[in-house]
């Protein structure tokens, strides 16, 4: 469910960013408000990069294969990936190239049609805040979709800079319209830089953490016959699926069907209380090697999908 949510509200917000983006530049262009022109850039940007977002929240949705055997969720935080350098490097960068230099020459800019450019500004706060508003009460989001939010919210904050600017400006303050468009660059880089951390903690293999851990392992020993849990360990392979692997202690008297029967109902009760959607389960008799000498001649190994 989580994941056509996503998909559906990123195709909204690309059309939106479509239509806004057609009329901050018609709005730019008869103004020459930089702070409008910066918002034109950013949302010129976001059509790119949340069409790449889409992308890979579809094409994360592709079954495991032999290729990619934990699935293609991943995916998605590459996007993100990407996406977070495409905001540094294109859009923030650009726009401190374009805006650091009207600092020194703020009176050399001419402005005319601002009651249009506040329009359209007004406008597009509104219209961008559809698919903000949906993404918002979303319960659950994929790191394509969230990334999505976290553009949606700098647009907003964007857009009430170049709100502010765009009053200033007549009112004697023409060095509002820079400052506003550095603000802009800067909201953008200080998001991407988390984007970017929160992404490449992911690719690398985040823990779920305590908390989901925790609760692997009280399902595992809440089945009879689970002597002990140990070597638990967790990693996100996608928005909402973790891979998980444990060692479950059983008694060293049992048979090994005894033994493959409580590591399915571990197997079972992980899927049925916990997010798990790859465990491995590996059954241990409860002693040491060396003192064996039972009918537990194997460790049956299970694989939870």
């Amino acid at each position: 469910m989580s994941g056509s949510a996503d998909i559906r509200n990123l195709w909204l917000a690309v059309a939106v960013y479509v239509v806004i983006f057609g009329a901050k530049i018609a709005a730019y262009l008869v103004s020459g408000v930089m702070a409008v022109f910066a918002e034109a850039l950013h949302t010129l940007s976001d059509i790119f990069i949340s069409g790449f977002l889409l992308l890979a929240a579809i094409y994360s949705r592709r079954q495991a294969d032999a290729t990619h055997m934990f699935g293609y969720g991943r995916a998605q935080n590459i996007a993100a990936l990407v996406a977070a350098t495409l905001f540094i490097s294109f859009t923030s960068l650009e726009l401190y190239r374009e805006a650091i230099p009207r600092l020194f020459r703020p009176l050399d800019a001419e402005y005319d049609n601002l009651s249009l450019a506040l329009g359209v500004i007004v406008g597009s706060m509104l219209v961008a805040a559809i698919p903000l508003a949906r993404l918002f009460m979303q319960k659950t989001r994929g790191a394509a979709a969230k990334a999505q939010l976290m553009e949606l919210v700098n647009d907003q904050f964007g857009l009430a800079a170049a709100l502010v600017a765009t009053i200033l400006i007549p009112l004697g303050y023409p060095l509002a319209d820079p400052i506003a468009a550095i603000a802009v660059a800067t909201i953008i880089a200080v998001n991407a830089l988390i984007l970017f951390r929160d992404s490449a903690s992911f690719l690398l293999g985040r823990s779920p953490g305590p908390e989901v851990l925790a609760e692997l392992e009280r399902a595992a020993r809440s089945v009879p016959g689970v002597v002990n849990v140990r070597g638990l360990r967790a990693e996100f392979v996608g928005p909402d699926t973790v891979h998980a692997g444990l060692h479950i202690e059983v008694a060293p008297n049992i048979t090994v069907e005894e033994g493959a029967r409580i590591a399915a109902e571990v197997r079972a009760k992980v899927h049925e209380q916990t997010r798990a959607g790859y465990c491995f389960i590996e059954t241990d008799p409860a002693l040491s090697v060396g003192t064996l000498g039972n009918k537990m001649s194997s460790a049956p190994t299970v694989r939870c999908a």
